[in-house]
């Protein structure tokens, strides 16, 4: 599939800065909250100037406000609530800045990304039309019938706009 996508650079570029936002509030969460800010930061700068859509999970981890990387005890408190009878809601809340994110806990939820109408392989392909399939067909006609089947121009503008005469 890394094959297939136009930009393989840039995602591999996004993924990188994910990955070192991460790896650097794992090595020291207390001093390095503005270095992992600021490789969101840049993440989210380049998607944006190239267009890229990123995925809802790596999108569900980063402040909106604040570019920071959400981690649950570090960054973020996590919170279950209740909004109503029968739902339930996952509070997530920035630490730096305060913006609070809410995620319904409904198992029977899928977002549009993971429907199989979203995919582009499990799409049909239109059937690609070849010489050979459209003689098939009989769309094309073949031997002495095919100068048979265009009947000649009629009538005094015919004769006048008439090539042979």
């Amino acid at each position: 599939m890394a094959g297939n996508i136009k930009d393989k650079e840039a995602f591999q570029r996004l993924n990188f800065l994910y990955q070192a936002a991460h790896c650097v509030l794992q090595q020291n969460p207390a001093e390095n909250v503005e270095l992992a800010r600021f490789y969101c930061f840049t993440q989210k700068t380049v998607s944006k100037r190239l267009v890229l859509r990123q995925d809802p999970s790596v999108k569900r981890t980063i402040c909106k406000k604040c570019c920071s990387l959400l981690v649950p005890g570090v960054t973020a408190t996590v919170r279950q609530r209740r909004c109503s009878r029968r739902r339930r809601v996952t509070v997530v809340r920035c630490l730096s800045c305060g913006q609070t994110k809410r995620f319904l806990n409904n198992p029977e939820h899928r977002l549009w990304v993971d429907q199989p109408e979203a995919q582009l392989e499990n799409q049909p392909q239109p059937e690609q039309r070849t010489p050979d399939k459209v003689a098939q067909k009989g769309a094309l006609p073949k031997g002495p019938s095919a100068s048979k089947s265009v009947p000649p121009p009629s009538g005094p503008r015919a004769a006048a706009e008439s090539p042979c005469s």
